[in-house]
Order: structure tokens, then sequence, then C-alpha cells
């Protein structure tokens, strides 16, 4: 317990036992009590950052923690120090959610599998350069669902997603196809994927080769060879599904979608200079 904390409850004991008591059981002198009684007087210098702070966290539905709250505060026109934003939003009681597991998509050994061409090399100076997919599965009023996305390195803007009630071909095929329709000519990305059964399949290889997109896979039973797909796994499960409750599959769906068109519009990362993945590849765009 911090010392303001002991001595609001020392003040709030006081009707009902001595000082001197209260101050051993406490383990504080007599000094520092009454320097925080005067402190707790004094008008809080932080009380308008602390409203700013709640309003983001909460606009934000507990999904940034204090880095992406100093960055969306300094983009509002009010710099203030992340060390005093992540010390504000302790005294306020906020914290944001924590991370999950991911489904497994490997089955055996059939079908063709890919070099590990990506080498874990995730930066990439231009957009539709290289590319990560996997798929993740929930658990909804006793259904399962399955997400398949492709995140672009360049500013890890999901490109295309689908989402499927079992984790067939179709599943990832028709993400596949719907990321082909966003490249411009001569665009022939990397696309890197673990080894699961999908990616092994005869269509999606002919697929890749026809659009000339390279194929690159992790080593078996690596999930850092892919991080950067496993993290926003982690962050969509926390901050869209871990702790909520959905009505039906259908409400949860929607959710997703909301949550994916949120992540890539609006959701600032600190990696991208405080933008979202779409504001940051449309600032590349114009001339400087």
């Amino acid at each position: 317990m911090r010392r303001e904390e002991k001595a609001r409850l020392i003040n709030q004991l006081r009707p009902r036992h001595t000082l001197k008591w209260l101050l051993k059981a406490a383990g504080m002198s007599r000094s520092v009590y009454y320097y925080w009684c005067r402190a707790s007087a004094r008008p809080d210098r932080y009380a308008d950052e602390k409203r700013r702070i709640a309003a983001i966290f909460h606009q934000h539905r507990g999904r940034y923690g204090y880095r992406r709250i100093t960055w969306t505060l300094r983009r509002q026109g009010h710099p203030l120090n992340h060390k005093t934003v992540q010390r504000l939003m302790g005294q306020l009681g906020l914290a944001c959610r924590l991370r999950p597991k991911r489904y497994r998509s490997y089955r055996g050994e059939e079908g063709k599998t890919a070099p590990n061409r990506l080498q874990r090399q995730f930066e990439t100076d231009r957009p539709n350069h290289k590319w990560v997919t996997d798929v993740t599965e929930f658990k909804v009023r006793g259904e399962r669902l399955y997400l398949s996305p492709i995140l672009d390195l360049y500013n890890q803007e999901i490109v295309s997603y689908e989402i499927a009630r079992t984790p067939r071909l179709p599943l990832v095929m028709t993400m596949l196809k719907q990321a082909i329709k966003r490249l411009a000519p001569g665009e022939r990305p990397m696309l890197h994927s673990d080894q699961g059964w999908q990616y092994r399949m005869p269509l999606y290889r002919q697929t890749l080769n026809q659009h000339s997109i390279e194929p690159s896979m992790s080593r078996k039973g690596n999930c850092h060879d892919n991080a950067v797909m496993e993290n926003f796994f982690g962050i969509l499960k926390s901050e869209c599904f871990h702790g909520r409750t959905f009505k039906t599959v259908e409400a949860f769906i929607l959710e997703i979608k909301r949550y994916i068109r949120y992540y890539n519009h609006d959701r600032i990362k600190e990696k991208l200079k405080g933008l979202s993945p779409v504001e940051y590849r449309t600032q590349a765009l114009v001339p400087g």
C-alpha cells in the first residue's frame, strides 16, 4: 500500500483510534503522515490529464496501455512523459488487457513445404512486399470459429481476412483471393505462414505461383518465425474477445469485423510514429 493510501486510511480510522497506534500499525512516521495530509488537501495538478487519460482509455475500450495513450495525448496537443502517464493510469486503476494462446494448424507431414525465406526479417520499406498469415480459433457459445488474415509487414495492416466455422481450405483461399485483388501491377509479395496443412495444399500453392507470390514457411514448431502474426492475434483476443460475452456467434463475427476496421484505421502504434496502419501507409504515399 502506498503512503498516500495509508494516510487516507488513517484519517478514516482516527475517530475510533488514537493517532499514535494507527501510525505504529501502518509503519508510518508522524511527519510523513502530516505531509500526505497536506498533499491530499492541495488541488490535483494532474486533474485535467487524468480526465483525458480516462477518456482515451474508455474510448478504446481498455485496449490502450500507457504508451499508446501517451502518443494519443501528443496528437491532441497535450505532450506528457510516458512514465507520468503510466503513473497516472496506476492511480486511476486503468490497465489494458492480457494476451492468449492460439490455434495450431499443423497436421502431419503430407503436402509440400517451402523454405523459411522470411528468416524473421520483419521489416520492409514498402507496402505489399512482405505478407504474413496464420489461422486462429475462437470458442463462442459452444461453437468454434476460425479467423484467417493476411498482415502486411510494412505497416502491420490487415490486408484481407476470412471468418468461417470450419478451418477448411476455402477459409484460406477466400482470404488469399481478396488479398491478390489489392496488388498493383508488378507487386509480387512474399507470403509467410506456418506449415499448416492449408498452406501445403496444391490449390493454394498453384494460386501463389499464378500471381508470382513467393511462399515462405516457418520451421516446424517455431512460433517465433511468425512473431508479428502471433502478436496480432494476441492483441485481437485481448482487446476484442477475452473477458467479453457474446449472445450469438453472429454478434461475435460482427464484432471481429468492427475490430479489424478499428485496428487498421484508428488504433495507433508506437512503431508507426503514433499513426494507425492506414494513416502510416497513406502518409507514405503523399509526396514530400
